[in-house]
């Protein structure tokens, strides 16, 4: 995968991180949007059971969903590979958001992203599409094609002024992420807010261009999620984003409207390349909360853990 030289590899963010990145949180904290008693739900079980009971933790999906409204979820399904190696999203997390958005009153459910490899095997793999199969007006579709792809501007962008997004997203009022908990070569660790890149047609323009962790921040003042839920059922811990690596089992679905405080949990969830890390050495997150698009120190924040 190329990538500009300036931008920080896998051996940067471990040298960054050892020695302890630590700068002032800058900014408005994100707008207040907390949920009735808890700011992230932490449940750990059984993908589904846990996935459910984390959303409705927060409010029910009620809360993000609308009756007649169409919604877009955005899970990682970009590799030709299955769950055991942790690369994707698992398919049980994505069915039951699914599922739950229907049950809110939701008209329609695209499940999207941008693959890295064969759509088609993808597609087959990940087991995605499979799981989805059965429910009623939803599609789970990869965008491999730029018409289907509309310019934006990034009006407070400080190394992007625009990006093209697909369409789907730009027309739908709800956007739903559902990111796998992964290491990547690049940026440390992969989750929401990097997710995001599964949104754009020129996400090799990020490697190549651009500082990736400064367009990441870009990026995510654009694309704002009303809710993100981190499948940390498992997690690649090395080899990402693609594998294969290792993967462990922190059994976990994580929960919030925060996309920076879930992606800040979610970095202690597991050791990464045998190392233990907080959201604030993650140069994008650090990034991301100096716009103000949320809160990376996790100290104050009312989370819910349980299990399903």
């Amino acid at each position: 995968m190329p990538h500009d030289r300036s931008t920080p590899t896998r051996r940067d963010f471990l040298k960054t991180a050892s020695t302890g990145l630590a700068v002032g949180l800058v900014g408005r904290a994100m707008p207040a949007m907390a949920a009735p008693d808890y700011d992230l739900a932490v449940v750990s079980g059984d993908p589904a059971a846990a996935t459910r009971k984390a959303v409705e933790a927060l409010g029910g999906m009620s809360r993000f969903v609308q009756k007649g409204q169409r919604v877009v979820l955005k899970p990682n399904m970009s590799f030709a590979s299955g769950p055991d190696r942790a690369s994707n999203t698992h398919p049980s997390v994505v069915s039951t958001v699914a599922q739950m958005c229907l049950e809110a009153g939701a008209e329609q459910v695209m499940v999207v992203d941008n693959p890295l490899q064969s759509a088609e095997l993808c597609l087959r793999r990940a087991g995605v599409a499979d799981a989805c199969k059965g429910l009623k007006n939803t599609y789970v579709q990869m965008f491999t094609d730029r018409k289907f792809y509309r310019e934006i501007r990034i009006p407070q962008g400080k190394v992007l002024d625009r990006v093209e997004v697909i369409k789907e997203v730009l027309d739908s009022p709800v956007l739903i992420s559902l990111p796998q908990a992964k290491s990547h070569s690049n940026t440390g660790v992969s989750m929401g807010i990097k997710g995001l890149m599964g949104l754009i047609w020129d996400r090799w323009s990020f490697h190549s261009r651009y500082n990736i962790n400064e367009a990441l921040a870009d990026l995510a003042t654009v694309l704002r999620p009303k809710l993100t839920i981190l499948d940390a059922t498992r997690a690649l811990t090395t080899g990402g984003p693609g594998g294969p690596g290792e993967v462990v089992k922190p059994n976990l679905v994580v929960a919030g409207v925060d996309p920076v405080a879930v992606d800040a949990f979610g970095v202690g969830v597991a050791p990464w390349y045998g190392q233990q890390f907080k959201g604030r050495q993650v140069e994008h997150l650090l990034a991301a909360s100096q716009r103000g698009l949320g809160k990376i120190d996790l100290d104050g924040l009312n989370l819910l853990k349980a299990t399903a």
